[in-house]
């Protein structure tokens, strides 16, 4: 198997890939749309990062291609649905990097309630301003959370325990941390919060979430930070309310538009101001991080291309079934239509072969099921399973 792994994936899963017998190909930088068109002939695997964008085109591109890794927690620079159709497995590591945007955050809430960015910028240019305005500690003040998901859940935790008040929004329901308080609206979460930290995913709907009129209702003298997606915050909206003094501060880790590789230049409207932190789209760029998103989503992807194994897929049903040694397995992926299960266990009852095993999984327009048998089914059997309408595909695997 051909594996492309693009964005300076950690080497701990090609050592995993190129042990497994692949073929590892590795790149620094993202790929554009062209790039990856002409690259993915022949490919199996793909591994990209937040900045590799797979459109219909690539996956159209992508013939040989049975599965891609997102090394990160996002998965909407692909399109999943499409994928889906062609039948395309998509994993992503939704855990592994998360106490590292925590540490990153909670790191950034004291910095900007110290004033430490300024601080610092000015003891390199040789003032010695030592001075305790603006300057307050984190305890007691109440920290508002956009987003409870695995972040949001575990930034709670521990900025309770450096004695914050934790409250949060979400339109999904959530259960509370801790002693964190869920409020009814984001706009009673602006009025009672002294910092707000975003933590929302990249879907569509979230676009522009947070804007001037946003702004203009969290309490005077407010800290905002955004380590979730670029794409979610108006950056000009929160420069006039900065440089207005509504707002003592902020932090951004991810941007609008970022640049695609090392070393590539950056612009942002939020550069040169007092009490503003940027940081380069690190939050989970840390070395224990990497390492365990690289160890998560190869094995994930190993598992999908060696057993069938969908567990924790975001774009197809989810089937893991346990192998018994020595047994036979199939794995089918079709259509979501009543019936198709039966056909199956028809088709393999009537060649006498004996099945050990059986998962059926649904989700959308797509059902998963691998079965494993006591002995290889007859290629005729597979044929006729093959030739069904609803198929999608069909592999096989021996002991």
């Amino acid at each position: 198997m051909k594996v492309l792994l693009t964005e300076g994936i950690h080497p701990v899963a090609t050592e995993l890939f190129r042990r497994a017998g692949c073929d590892v190909d590795l790149r620094k930088g993202s790929l554009s749309e062209d790039e990856l068109i002409e690259e993915l002939p022949g490919v199996t695997l793909l591994g990209i990062r937040s900045n590799t964008r797979v459109t219909p085109r690539v996956l159209d591109a992508g013939k040989d291609l049975l599965a891609l890794g997102c090394f990160c927690i996002g998965t909407n620079q692909v399109h999943l649905t499409d994928a889906a159709e062609r039948g395309q497995a998509v994993f992503n590591a939704p855990f592994s990097n998360t106490r590292s945007v925590v540490e990153l955050v909670l790191g950034e809430i004291i910095a900007l309630a110290r004033r430490l960015p300024e601080k610092t910028q000015r003891m390199h240019e040789g003032i010695w301003d030592k001075s305790a305005k603006g300057s307050h500690e984190v305890r007691g003040r109440t920290l508002g959370i956009l987003g409870y998901g695995n972040i949001g859940t575990q930034l709670s935790n521990v900025a309770e325990a450096f004695g914050m008040r934790v409250i949060f929004y979400d339109t999904a329901d959530r259960l509370a941390h801790g002693n964190a308080k869920r409020v009814g609206s984001l706009d009673e979460l602006l009025a009672e919060s002294d910092v707000v930290s975003i933590h929302v995913d990249g879907r569509p709907g979230n676009a522009g979430l947070f804007g001037a009129e946003q702004f203009a209702k969290m309490k005077p003298r407010a800290i905002f930070i955004n380590a979730s997606r670029g794409m979610v915050v108006d950056e000009l909206a929160l420069r006039e309310h900065i440089l207005s003094g509504h707002l003592a501060g902020a932090a951004m880790d991810v941007f609008p538009i970022e640049p695609k590789a090392q070393g590539d230049p950056f612009d942002s409207p939020l550069r040169g101001l007092d009490n503003v932190i940027l940081t380069p789209h690190v939050g989970g760029s840390t070395q224990e991080a990497q390492e365990e998103i690289g160890y998560f989503v190869a094995n994930k992807l190993l598992g999908f291309v060696n057993g069938g194994s969908t567990a924790l897929s975001v774009n197809l049903p989810q089937v893991g079934l346990p192998r018994p040694p020595g047994t036979f397995r199939m794995a089918y992926l079709h259509t979501s239509v009543p019936g198709v299960l039966a056909d199956i266990n028809r088709t393999v009852a009537e060649t006498g072969v004996n099945v050990v095993g059986q998962s059926l999984s649904t989700s959308g327009d797509h059902g998963y099921v691998l079965t494993d048998t006591d002995a290889a089914l007859p290629e005729e059997a597979l044929a006729t399973l093959r030739r069904s309408a609803h198929t999608v595909w069909l592999r096989t695997w021996q002991p």
